[in-house]
């Protein structure tokens, strides 16, 4: 008998923990800490719905006239301090701060002046 050729195909299992592995963020991975912000090629109207959107799931009251995070006050700023109140209220997974691809999730803390960008 012709000695029979070991497989070099992954067992099922594991294919499976590498997979696994791989839908991991880095970032979450390493243990750093992450925010979700809009990007900056987004338009206005992706934008506004995803304030409205984030705004109608968590408290947004930081963004109003007179406290910390209104200024500036423009779309933009806005609509990613609301996205990162969603995406640390959502537990950081990294599809709580997809957007429709209009968002990205950073290891830098975007905080500004008094607006902190919450980190949970």
């Amino acid at each position: 008998m012709a000695p029979r050729a070991e497989s070099t195909f992954l067992s099922l299992p594991a294919l499976y923990l590498a997979l696994l592995l791989l839908s991991v963020p880095l970032a979450r991975a390493q243990g750093q800490k992450t925010w979700c912000v809009a990007k900056p090629s987004s338009d206005e109207a992706t934008l506004t719905a995803n304030l409205n959107y984030a705004c109608s799931q968590v408290d947004c009251s930081i963004l109003q006239r007179g406290c910390a995070c209104f200024y500036p006050d423009n779309l933009i700023s806005h609509a990613s301090i609301a996205m990162n109140l969603y995406y640390q209220s959502r537990g950081r997974n990294y599809w709580n701060c997809y957007f429709k691809n209009s968002a990205l999730v950073v290891t830098t803390d975007p905080s500004f002046g008094n607006c902190v960008y919450e980190y949970i």
